[in-house]
């Protein structure tokens, strides 16, 4: 267990040592401890720096704690070592889809506009001043089906909505939705309704989401972000719905955060912002990261594939 530790990781190190004996565990405290420990470390959990990879002989799998970790987890020297690396993506399914679909019905009603009607306890029938959007007849496109989009993708199509997805790998059975690679995205856009991203920041992914693309959307769409906040170019989403060149946007992460008070997108009409909190008090999201961890400790131990494996190149 790599530092900085907490009561979290010595609790999991305690269970782990329990259900599987055949470890022996320890709990390094500091980065001393950490760099003299992984020495002879078959695998390891949490980040390793690159001074302590240097001295590692013997490892062969890194738990990453986090499916979207901090920038500077994966460095040159990591991804050319043979490790296999795995991460504990699909944990926020259900939590984080909630609220995307929270964002995509109210920018489907106008609920922004009702909502500053009822602040100013105006009672205005035709407060809303976007087009109606009807569900069962809209199309949404989700870029990223993994654990977060394919549950998106679900409840979008149990309301009706015809599912698009751009994905480079298919990892869930997926019946309701028309898949397509990422070289088809800038064809698919100008179809969607809503445009939803799942996608983790990664080197491709940074900024895709910029002036160009926003300019491919139907007048009529939203664009909603809950994966990464560097995958947006902010002051261009910003601009295209100043200028009514899209609908509006729902965004739980943002490319600075937290978003400085002075942006603009604070004030703009029919935007909703969230402060990175969709899995905020989720109370089934640690469990779901220890079981992760404890089934590929138990997969490792017998020599078995394990889940979740990422592909370091591309962080994911």
């Amino acid at each position: 267990m790599m530092p900085p530790l907490d009561d979290m990781r010595r609790e999991w190190a305690a269970r782990m040592g329990e259900a599987l004996p055949e470890y022996h565990i320890v709990l390094a405290e500091t980065d001393e401890d950490a760099k003299r420990e992984i020495i002879d470390a078959d695998a390891a959990y949490g980040w390793i720096p690159p001074d302590a990879l240097g001295v590692a002989r013997k490892l062969r799998w890194l738990q990453n704690p986090d499916a979207g970790p901090f920038i500077g987890y994966y460095y040159k020297e990591l991804i050319e070592h043979p490790v296999t690396i795995c991460n504990p993506r699909g944990i926020y399914f259900d939590h984080i889809s909630h609220h995307i679909m929270m964002f995509l019905l109210a920018l489907a009603r106008g609920l922004p506009f009702y909502i500053d009607a009822q602040r100013q306890a105006k009672w205005d029938p035709d407060a809303r001043r976007s087009q109606y959007i009807d569900l069962a007849g809209a199309m949404v496109l989700i870029v990223g089906v993994g654990g977060i989009g394919h549950e998106t993708a679900r409840l979008c199509a149990e309301f009706g909505m015809t599912v698009i997805g751009v994905d480079p790998r298919c990892e869930y059975e997926l019946p309701f939705i028309e898949l397509h690679a990422p070289g088809a995205l800038d064809d698919l856009i100008p179809r969607a309704d809503f445009v939803v991203t799942t996608t983790p920041h990664t080197p491709e992914t940074e900024g895709m989401w910029n002036a160009q693309r926003f300019g491919l959307m139907k007048q009529t769409a939203y664009f909603i972000n809950i994966g990464r906040g560097k995958t947006t170019k902010i002051d261009a989403l910003a601009d295209a719905i100043e200028s009514d060149q899209i609908a509006g946007a729902g965004l739980d992460v943002f490319e600075e955060e937290p978003l400085p008070k002075e942006h603009r997108l604070w004030r703009l009409p029919n935007v909703l912002l969230t402060p990175h909190i969709a899995v905020k008090d989720a109370d089934t999201v640690t469990a779901r990261r220890y079981e992760v961890l404890l089934e590929n400790a138990r997969r490792f131990a017998n020599g078995q594939s394990l889940h979740n494996v990422v592909d370091k190149v591309v962080w994911y």
